[in-house]
């Protein structure tokens, strides 16, 4: 099955590609390599939260900002597949690098970022499995929960 196919099989439809907010493209290809700049959990060009990720009042709960860490991979697929036309074209996810928005007593990075991984693995299986960098930060852009890059090699 073709993973364009898995998409549609998963109900997932890709997003328009998030304009960049600041001097940069959402995406560049050198070689067979597509890396992709920082992607935003964006939903129709808006942040579904923002603040810290944490266990306490006021903090964005850690399951939430699993499902931000999910919907920013889909924002940095839909910046690969723009760059290669089809992500029927992808040989493999190399790295996924995310950044969690972290109260300092906060240490469940790599949980949050699980949101991503585990739908890379979803949609392209084996091809899917990807080295990986899951860092707590002060703040990210826009005081998003997350933020994403991802390193792509296509055929």
């Amino acid at each position: 099955m073709s993973y364009e196919a898995r998409l549609t099989e998963l109900g997932i439809e890709l997003p328009e590609v998030a304009p960049p907010v600041a001097a940069y493209v959402p995406a560049v290809v050198t070689g067979s390599y597509v890396y992709t700049s920082g992607q935003l959990p964006f939903v129709s060009g808006a942040l579904p939260a923002t603040g810290k990720v944490g266990d306490g009042h006021g903090l964005v709960p850690a399951d939430d900002a699993k499902a931000y860490a999910r919907t920013a991979v889909l924002n940095a697929l839909a910046a690969v597949r723009a760059e290669i036309g089809s992500l029927d074209r992808v040989a493999r996810i190399v790295k996924l690098v995310g950044f969690v928005s972290s109260d300092p007593a906060f240490s469940g990075q790599p949980g949050v970022i699980n949101g991503a991984s585990e739908l890379l693995g979803e949609i392209f299986g084996e091809a899917g499995r990807h080295a990986r960098s899951a860092v707590g930060v002060a703040v990210l852009p826009l005081d998003a929960p997350v933020e994403l890059e991802l390193v792509v090699e296509f055929a």
